[in-house]
């Protein structure tokens, strides 16, 4: 005989993972935006006036993204314990598509970094809740599997990323792109909405808010014309006197734009006083307070410093920007008061004992080397392409790390299942163990190491480890940590791994400075060598063989961080209740 409560627990079984895979998809599309960027970067610099030969000026549009992703991700995880997961995706997402309309119709730089900062915060706001709902759906011995897999995802959209950008590049200008991520952001804001249970946090009864949409609707209109400000409607006579400034000069101080800022702002004191709001703002109020919002604040600070150092600093030849002194004494000052915060506080950002059991706070330690280790094969590996064989091609020399990014996914996967039936250490070891491998073969690549088959293996072999060791760190801190911490602990793990690969890249550049100084003071001088020359092909060669010394170094560098995350993973998680056993405290 058929139970008859049967029907509904399939149905909602099937909802609960189809919410996932939205989920899922969601990050993925986030981190494709992250690599779609880097192609599109030279148009949106001239978009902006900013020559392609002051690529520095330029650096706050990726720091921008990277801030908002960063600095706001622990008070976000905090917000989706407290709040719920549903809601967070639902907003981050639709934060995501703002940021992505802002950049879309940007007019100058700081109009882009905003849009970029918006779109940081609505793509980070994603990871944390995902893996929370991970962790609400699956009991801890059948998490690895859907952990691994939204890893996998993710890491499908960075490969994606640069064939996407490619794609819509080779048809449209840039700004198409960001048009793409606003259609498909306000879609699957919709669609998670339409497909989450009643009781999942989504608000359903009620009339809708007419006049709140009437005012959203005015606030995007007038603000488009304000931000593009069409040439037809200028030079008319009558429809232009609507782009001519009031008093001063800008944009915002036209007529359109002052009737955009107006309807912004009655819509701001709209959904602050309304019974049945557009936006209901006062619980959002409610739940950042509650997220300790001056721990947050202080945490964003002491975060954005240490971003701003490193982020704005050039790889090949900085450890970190002029201003970076400053960014780290701001950091520094911020991390102090966030400590005596945090001793005071009545209900602060991270819980006391949140992360008590060694696995949890041994987590955000591991993903820390590991970020350390990753980014030299994001930044290095396109850096060695252009300075062997690819020359000033960021399209090809991107595509060499495809070769690298593609095995990510399928260690993920990988990584997953294993953390069901084995140790979250060993498996993280194993997968930092062929990570280290894959950077020693990288260590002895030369001038033409790229155009040999052989050195897909060392590209493989990295990005297979970085794969597998995705999932176990996930499941360890989810494991270690209460239900209603779950979103923040998943939080601090990705903030920990995006801080080491900004300091991994800082301490990794040094060393391969240091090597590459070297190299250059052994190098005979240049007239000898080109018979009174200035510069020949021999003397370039030379030059191009100590760049490659420099890189070996970063890559043995990275080998060694490698082999820290694996070794601290065998020690700290020992006690993880992975596979359903009680954890250690």
């Amino acid at each position: 005989m058929t139970d008859p409560a049967a029907g509904p627990a399939v149905a909602a079984a099937g909802r609960a993972r189809l919410l996932l895979a939205l989920a899922a998809v969601a990050v993925a599309f986030a981190a494709a935006d992250t690599y779609v960027v880097v192609l599109a970067l030279p148009d949106m610099m001239g978009s902006v006036g900013v020559p392609i030969d002051q690529l520095q000026r330029a650096a706050p549009i990726v720091s921008g993204f990277l801030l908002g992703y960063v600095a706001m991700l622990p008070m976000i995880g905090r917000i989706a314990d407290l709040r719920g997961r549903v809601p967070v995706l639902v907003a981050a997402l639709v934060l995501f598509a703002v940021g992505s309309l802002v950049t879309t119709l940007a007019y100058d730089m700081p109009s882009m970094v905003a849009g970029r900062f918006l779109q940081g915060v609505g793509a980070g706001g994603l990871v944390p809740a995902t893996l929370a709902l991970v962790a609400d759906l699956y009991p801890v011995e059948r998490r690895g599997v859907p952990l691994g897999v939204v890893s996998a995802v993710q890491e499908v959209g960075s490969v994606l990323g640069p064939l996407l950008g490619a794609v819509v590049l080779a048809l449209a200008d840039w700004r198409a792109i960001f048009a793409l991520n606003l259609a498909v952001g306000l879609g699957l804001a919709a669609t998670i909405r339409a497909v989450a249970a009643p009781g999942a946090d989504v608000r359903r009864e009620g009339r809708p808010d007419l006049l709140g949409a009437s005012l959203l609707l005015v606030t995007l209109a007038a603000g488009a014309l304000a931000f593009t400000q069409p040439p037809p409607l200028m030079r008319d006579l009558t429809w232009g006197q609507l782009f001519i400034p009031v008093v001063g000069t800008g944009r915002w101080l036209t007529p359109v734009g002052l009737a955009a800022v107006t309807a912004l702002v009655l819509l701001v004191v709209r959904c602050a006083t309304a019974a049945r709001p557009l936006v209901d703002v006062r619980r959002w109020g409610r739940a950042a307070r509650d997220a300790d919002l001056v721990g947050s604040t202080l945490l964003a600070v002491a975060l954005g410093g240490v971003i701003l150092a490193f982020a704005t600093a050039d790889p090949r030849i900085q450890v970190f920007s002029a201003q970076g002194p400053w960014y780290l004494l701001g950091s520094a000052v911020a991390a102090v008061a966030l400590v005596v915060h945090l001793r005071r506080a009545d209900a602060p950002l991270v819980p006391r004992g949140a992360l008590r059991r060694t696995p949890a706070w041994g987590a955000v330690l591991v993903s820390f080397f590991i970020g350390a280790a990753l980014v030299a094969a994001l930044i290095d590996i396109p850096l060695f392409a252009r300075t062997t064989i690819y020359g000033d091609s960021q399209l090809l020399a991107a595509l060499v790390l495809v070769r690298f990014l593609v095995a990510l996914p399928v260690g993920a996967v990988v990584g997953g299942y294993l953390v069901r039936t084995l140790p979250a250490g060993l498996v993280t070891a194993a997968g930092m163990a062929c990570a280290a491998t894959g950077f020693v073969l990288m260590s002895r690549w030369g001038l033409t190491s790229l155009e040999d088959w052989t050195s897909n293996v060392a590209l493989l072999v990295g990005g297979f480890g970085f794969g597998v060791a995705l999932a176990p760190v996930n499941a360890a801190v989810l494991a270690s940590t209460e239900d209603d911490v779950h979103g923040l602990a998943s939080a601090l793990v990705v903030v920990s791994r995006m801080v080491g690969m900004l300091v991994g890249v800082s301490a990794l550049t040094t060393l391969g400075l240091r090597r590459y100084y070297a190299e250059q003071a052994d190098l005979p001088n240049v007239r000898d060598v080109c018979d009174g020359r200035s510069r020949c092909d021999a003397f370039t060669l030379l030059l191009k063989q100590a760049g490659i010394a420099q890189e070996q170094t970063v890559f043995l560098g990275a080998a060694g961080c490698a082999v820290v995350a694996g070794v601290l993973a065998l020690v700290v998680f020992r006690g993880a209740a992975t596979r359903g056993v009680r954890a250690l405290p």
